[in-house]
């Protein structure tokens, strides 16, 4: 009973001591933030300050006072500057700054000096990405959403700790190559812009689970996005390439070489190193199974390429690449939703099982 109660009043010290490491100011309608009227034991002990949800248009130097602070949520005001005093917290790791004023210009020129983990700019009117944001060589999440933002600066490969970039709901056109130079880039989102291409670069983006490029411009997405096996959620709706996936077939005939090879394999026809020149015997190995499971074909060089759109965890239609021996194997104009082979495999895979999304 004794142990009982000592960890329960360790327990109830510990929230204490957390409560007293936090100042929260947020929702009172502050026009000024007055650093006078708290304690300097306050200032020193407190790690988390909340000004967030007020009317504050500018932001005090004496903001500095408190230089154990850790985190600072200054968003949802008017704010059209960050303070000079800022880049003295030099503990700061998590700086929220949504929903206010700020651009480009906003910034004092040592902000890159500080050894923040985590930003957020969402809601502002940057229209540029500050050259300032990419001297902060320990951030892991940048968050410049719903902003006017034009451009990704080459700049952005200096940030190679970065673990998530969200820069949606901007008027961003093109991707920089240099992104592809963030090694644990984990969650990439750059929907609703004005995006036309994606560079086969991103490929290297080894780390890359989630990528969201819906409601842009795209027409084509590179092969070389085959190379991103670690990607689980790729969002695409809202794109033109999506139509063209859905209305696109491509099939070239096979060749007589082609249906010859066919014909064995179909037909189980034996066959060795015997019976016919090397290089028809390596052709004849290199045959692959036609997925649709009531279709026993095979195929070679010649094949349908189809798009097919599956649900993803329930959120999203995924276009998923795959290939049919034949054209017999799908109806693509027929009147019915799905084709056999669709409502089998569409069926027959979970949604956790849908690691990869092919796309040729």
């Amino acid at each position: 009973m004794e142990s009982q109660e000592g960890a329960a009043a360790a327990a109830a010290a510990a929230a204490a001591a957390t409560r007293d490491c936090v100042l929260d100011f947020s929702r009172l309608s502050l026009n000024t933030f007055n650093v006078n009227n708290v304690s300097e034991d306050r200032q020193r002990d407190t790690r988390q300050l909340f000004l967030n949800y007020n009317r504050l248009s500018w932001l005090p130097s004496s903001v500095s006072l408190f230089y154990n602070l850790e985190f600072l949520d200054i968003s949802n005001n008017g704010l059209t500057a960050i303070c000079e005093g800022i880049t003295r917290l030099t503990k700061l790791k998590t700086l929220l700054a949504k929903n206010n004023r700020l651009d480009e210009f906003s910034l004092p020129k040592e902000f890159g000096s500080l050894q923040l983990e985590v930003l957020n700019f969402s809601g502002n009117r940057f229209q540029e990405i500050p050259l300032q944001c990419t001297k902060l060589l320990r951030l892991q999440s940048l968050s410049i959403g719903g902003n006017r933002l034009k451009s990704i600066p080459a700049e952005i490969e200096y940030l190679t700790s970065l673990e998530m970039l969200y820069l949606g709901g901007n008027l961003i056109s093109d991707i920089p190559p240099e992104l592809a130079h963030l090694p644990y880039l984990t969650y990439l989102v750059l929907c609703d812009n004005r995006i036309q291409s994606v560079p086969p670069q991103l490929a290297r983006l080894h780390s890359l689970r989630s990528l969201s490029l819906h409601n842009n411009l795209l027409t084509y997405l590179p092969r070389e996005i085959l190379s991103l096996v670690h990607l689980q959620e790729l969002s695409l709706r809202g794109n033109p390439l999506v139509v063209r996936f859905v209305k696109e077939m491509m099939y070239d005939p096979p060749s007589l070489l082609e249906l010859a090879g066919r014909t064995i394999k179909s037909r189980n026809i034996p066959y060795s190193p015997y019976d016919m020149p090397s290089n028809l015997v390596r052709y004849l190995d290199l045959a692959s199974k036609c997925p649709n499971p009531k279709c026993a074909g095979v195929y070679f060089d010649s094949c349908v390429r189809q798009i097919k759109f599956v649900d993803f965890c329930g959120k999203y239609r995924l276009p998923l690449m795959h290939y049919l021996c034949s054209p017999e194997c799908t109806s693509p104009c027929s009147s019915n939703p799905q084709s056999d082979a669709e409502s089998e495999e569409e069926n027959s895979v979970p949604a956790d099982r849908l690691q990869r999304v092919l796309l040729g």
